[in-house]
């Protein structure tokens, strides 16, 4: 979209909510509380953040941010950041359905969910949420689609987005915590409690054989094995649970430049994935099942499988927020307890 085009809405958007403050009730009176709000934030001050994109002056109380990618939502919810509006966890649905984690605070903050697809973001939805400021990034679509339209979001509002770096809740958590709303200490709270976690953990289970392999199901049955020294393995081998090298041992590309995880074939499932132990997840979704698996003569052939260490895991684990592994922590513990 053009910055003329943006323009061109912002203008259509004034002139609605002055109609609206004409007839002093109904959305021009929402939206007139919505710039009261963003005032109140400007009144309190700046606070500068350093981004991939730049420095950018955000501000000190925002009261109104959109939030680009479902998967940092909870880390605004934990800091207490209102979020007006989100987009869903998956692009192509008009509607989405609030993380169990979080779903309270959405509902009490009265978040809604702003539809985009995978070819980009609505930025006529993004600029009628009037925000004061835009959050994206992370991993995947989100951080690539943020990329391309930074300019046009930086239009709207301050945008910071969250560098593909921050590959795990550590890097994405402090970032958002320290760097850009400037509550270091709930992040250092969420520090503590996972490290005392790991150590519990750790103490408290048997280690299935090990390496492990951890591998992503697509919603067409796709595999994907997820890279070792990023994310989810990385948490499960803090208590014990080694990581296979499989993608420091090939030459492989990971997808869409997230750095998280590469395809695998069918022919390569069985000659990557064939270790001692295998985790199976789905990719934003629950769409595979170690016994959905097992009736594959692909899967069944691999050793996890014929010896009974192939085991489940939630969707939601695989690119887990803070308190998405903590809840990883507790199945791990409740498996191998």
């Amino acid at each position: 979209m053009t910055r003329q085009l943006l323009a061109a809405l912002a203008a259509t958007a004034l002139l609605l909510s002055g109609c609206g403050q004409a007839g002093g009730s109904g959305a021009g009176g929402s939206a007139e509380s919505a710039r009261a709000g963003a005032g109140d934030a400007s009144a309190a001050g700046t606070r500068t953040v350093s981004t991939a994109e730049g420095e950018v002056a955000v501000p000190a109380d925002p009261q109104r941010v959109v939030l680009l990618n479902y998967a940092l939502a909870g880390y605004l919810y934990d800091l207490d950041v209102p979020v007006v509006a989100m987009t869903p966890e998956v692009a192509d649905q008009a509607e989405g359905e609030f993380s169990e984690f979080w779903a309270d605070d959405a509902r009490a903050q009265g978040t809604e969910f702003m539809a985009w697809s995978s070819d980009g973001f609505d930025l006529e939805a993004i600029l009628a949420a009037e925000p004061d400021l835009i959050v994206g990034g992370g991993i995947g679509f989100p951080l690539m689609h943020a990329q391309q339209a930074y300019d046009d979001l930086s239009e709207i509002a301050p945008t910071v987005l969250v560098a593909g770096e921050h590959h795990d809740w550590h890097g994405q958590f402090s970032f958002l915590a320290e760097d850009v709303f400037g509550k270091p200490e709930t992040y250092q709270a969420a520090v503590d409690r996972y490290e005392e976690r790991i150590d519990e953990v750790r103490e408290a289970i048997t280690l299935p054989p090990l390496p492990a392999v951890f591998l992503a199901i697509t919603s067409d049955e796709t595999p994907y094995a997820l890279v070792e020294s990023v994310g989810q393995p990385t948490v499960l081998e803090a208590v014990g649970i080694t990581p296979a090298p499989i993608f420091e041992e090939n030459d492989v590309e990971v997808y869409g430049g997230g750095g998280d995880m590469f395809e695998l074939s069918r022919e390569t499932v069985g000659e990557m994935a064939d270790y001692p132990t295998v985790f199976v997840q789905g990719f934003n979704g629950d769409f595979a099942s170690v016994e959905e698996l097992s009736a594959d003569p692909v899967y069944a052939s691999l050793e996890a499988f014929r010896n009974g260490h192939a085991y489940d895991l939630p969707y939601w684990t695989l690119r887990g927020d803070y308190d998405e592994t903590m809840a990883l922590l507790d199945i791990v513990e409740d498996t191998f307890a």
